[in-house]
């Protein structure tokens, strides 16, 4: 009967003829960028990705930091477009954009009318050609990330102890610095550095480029051939060779800092994304924090009130990351409190397993939210380019209903047994200090 249910909550989806692996157009320029395309001419808008494959696990003590700040840099000028005209460009056609950069990647994202694609192309090529590392404009940003870092420590409890367990959890891997970098490293960038990093990671070769929307794929290659296949290849980045060895003992830290309650975090160590055990994993995560009836809402908030809240949650990435906790406690209640009764909820879980009502419905919401997901250009660009760069190949994201569906309750029940063990974790707690 439950398999039933789950053929006609599919069925609206594929009668209406959901998007298909066929539909993405695929094309690569002699330079190596590689396009994926999608036609939607829903709206008579589109948008373009592109991912970088460069994070601060490419960084190493001394130039951390470099990745998120040329995210900064990309907007400030190159040899057509000076010092702030990329905005302005893009916001006098009818445009926005946006970035982020993570340990993994950096990601650009445009969305424009469909009209404007040209000035966009311009744009881009323009700055991935010609970047002005000018000095005076380096000083400049430098002196903005190194605000924003302070700033973020400063006013975050989550920034701070997230990047303090980080660094404990990981003691090899380049995993361990924080995305935004070391103050120290980031006063001291030299310009051959910036230079050398730019050169390296910003080639067309290093970049996946998505395109949804109303336009062509036969316009989308004109244009990508005329303003970004003269720029030149290079030779592929070097490769992230460290391996964080295996966690053998619990490991704990303790950041002071003036709040109301105790924030704790629990972080384990798993498997990268492509690893098979991603797809169990991700319905563990829901299936511990998704909605107020998830186990340990209904636990620690609802029944005990032990917490205001609690996630959980881990992000795509190429080398083995965290399977993370996040949880505030209630007035009152002591951290050692409330971290007892997550490991409870852990425990239930590693002993009894879950109910096979349980796992379908996570397995339905899933569902659903890939297809909402999938139904507008954006969701379809960000999908098929997170697919393409950490799974390997985008074709891999229609085989993700299938994938959640073969998940079965012992393998949910596997993962946790495996991986939330006492010697896999580290723990971080951040309290205002009472000590006299």
């Amino acid at each position: 009967m439950k398999k039933l249910f789950l053929s006609f909550l599919l069925l609206p989806f594929l009668v209406n003829g959901q998007l298909k692996a066929d539909d993405v157009k695929t094309f690569t320029l002699k330079n190596g960028m590689k396009f994926l395309v999608v036609e939607d001419f829903s709206i008579p808008n589109a948008n373009m990705y592109l991912f970088y494959k460069v994070g601060s696990r490419n960084e190493y003590q001394g130039i951390t930091g470099l990745s998120h700040f040329f995210e900064h840099m990309m907007f400030n000028g190159a040899k057509k477009y000076g010092p702030k005209q990329f905005d302005q460009t893009m916001e006098f056609n009818g445009g926005a954009n946006n970035a982020y950069t993570t340990e993994n990647v950096t990601v650009y994202t445009n969305w424009f009318p469909a009209s404007a694609a040209e000035v966009i192309f311009d744009l881009e090529g323009d700055r991935i050609a010609s970047l002005s590392i000018d000095p005076k404009m380096v000083e400049s940003e430098r002196g903005v990330v190194l605000s924003e870092r302070s700033t973020s420590l400063e006013n975050s409890p989550w920034a701070l102890l997230g990047q303090t367990v980080q660094g404990a959890a990981f003691q090899e891997h380049p995993y361990h610095w924080p995305v935004i970098g070391y103050e120290d490293d980031m006063k001291n960038w030299k310009q051959a550095d910036l230079e050398r990093y730019f050169k390296t990671y910003y080639a067309p070769n290093n970049c996946v480029v998505v395109v949804s929307g109303g336009i062509r794929m036969e316009e989308v290659k004109k244009l990508a051939e005329k303003y970004l296949e003269p720029i030149p290849a290079q030779p592929d980045p070097p490769k992230v060779h460290i391996t964080e060895p295996p966690q053998t003992g619990e490991r704990r830290v303790l950041v002071q800092k003036e709040v109301a309650t105790p924030y704790l975090m629990i972080a384990y160590h798993i498997p990268e994304t492509r690893h098979e055990d991603y797809y169990a994993l991700n319905i563990l995560s829901s299936i511990l924090s998704s909605g107020k009836s998830s186990r340990l809402y209904s636990a620690v908030v609802d029944q005990q009130q032990l917490a205001t809240d609690v996630v959980t949650a881990f992000s795509e990435s190429f080398d083995p990351t965290l399977f993370q906790f996040y949880a505030v406690a209630s007035e009152g209640v002591q951290e050692l409190t409330l971290e007892n009764a997550i490991y409870a909820e852990i425990e239930k879980i590693k002993k009894d397993g879950i109910s096979e009502a349980e796992l379908q419905k996570i397995k339905n919401q899933k569902l659903l939210e890939f297809y909402e997901q999938v139904e507008t250009i954006n969701g379809k660009s960000n999908n098929i380019g997170t697919y393409e760069v950490f799974f390997g190949d985008y074709r891999k994201m229609f085989d993700a209903p299938v994938q959640y569906n073969k998940v079965t309750a012992a393998d949910v029940q596997r993962v946790a047994r495996k991986y939330f063990t006492k010697s896999n974790r580290t723990v971080g707690v951040l309290k205002t200090n009472t000590e006299e």
